[in-house]
């Protein structure tokens, strides 16, 4: 399968996820999910990033990260070479710790943005494991608890959105986190894109392109935007893939996808 560039992010927002390689466990017990967020804590400290949330599972994490003074790429690459380091030494063990690269996707928005954090925190409820709140390896608590962590977290970013004032933002972030959300997010689409064809698919957009007299370069300006929404519709309507294969397969980010996904609801 190629490797696609990465859609890069207008406001430097990021929805990440890490999986085990061969989607094993990679942080099995308490040290390793411990191991992770130092890991983290120290990689922030050096003004790489701005954390906004986060969800350590046993197979896979997810992270809501900001770029401040390096890349997505970069900050990834180093908070995962400082983790293989760790794992691979206290197992005992050689190879890959994580499998491929990182899936990320772009957060364009505030109200994305409260929807990522809500289904990164609900991670162990969908995996029948506990409520949100009973969970210790996600920053469910550091939120609703009101703790200053800044060396690991920024949740004031995240509260203002919904209050100035704290106790209501806690409040209604709370409300928030409760409600149900039918967004597509990242390890939805792993599961959707796992059988599909890449051939097909870049045979279709070509056609599609042909026919319409769009060279795909074209395909991002103004004029031609009605038919690259149809081409989004139609890349859905055939091959029901993720908004994130759409982008690959087009060039174009996901939250425009989603938009047009929805407009044509």
């Amino acid at each position: 399968m190629p490797r696609y560039a990465r859609q890069r992010s207008s406001t430097g927002i990021y929805h990440v996820m890490v999986r085990g390689n061969e989607r094993k466990s990679i942080f099995i017990d308490d040290d390793n999910k411990e191991r992770i967020i130092d890991t983290l804590r120290e990689k922030k400290r050096k003004n790489e990033f701005e954390l906004y949330g986060y969800c350590i599972m046993d197979n896979h994490a997810h992270f809501l990260i900001k770029e401040e003074t390096d890349t997505i790429d970069r900050i990834m690459k180093r908070i995962g070479i400082s983790y293989a380091k760790y794992y691979n030494q206290k197992h005992r063990r050689i190879g890959h710790v994580f499998q491929d690269r990182f899936k990320s996707e772009e957060v364009e928005d505030e109200n994305y943005l409260l929807a990522v954090l809500r289904y990164i925190h609900n991670n162990p409820e969908k995996a029948h494991i506990c409520k949100r709140e009973n969970y210790k390896w996600s920053s469910y608590n550091i939120y609703i608890n009101g703790i200053l962590d800044r060396e690991l977290l920024s949740t004031h970013t995240i509260l203002s959105i919904l209050s100035n004032n704290q106790s209501e933002a806690i409040r209604l972030f709370k409300e928030y986190s409760q409600q149900a959300s039918d967004v597509e997010f990242i390890d939805e689409d792993d599961i959707k894109d796992e059988f599909i064809d890449e051939k097909k698919i870049r045979d279709f957009v070509f056609n599609y392109l042909y026919i319409n007299e769009i060279s795909f370069s074209k395909l991002k300006e103004f004029e031609n935007r009605g038919q690259r929404d149809k081409l989004i519709i139609a890349l859905k309507d055939e091959f029901n893939l993720s908004t994130r294969k759409i982008g690959e397969a087009i060039g174009i980010n996901r939250e425009t996808i989603r938009k047009v996904l929805e407009s044509f609801r």
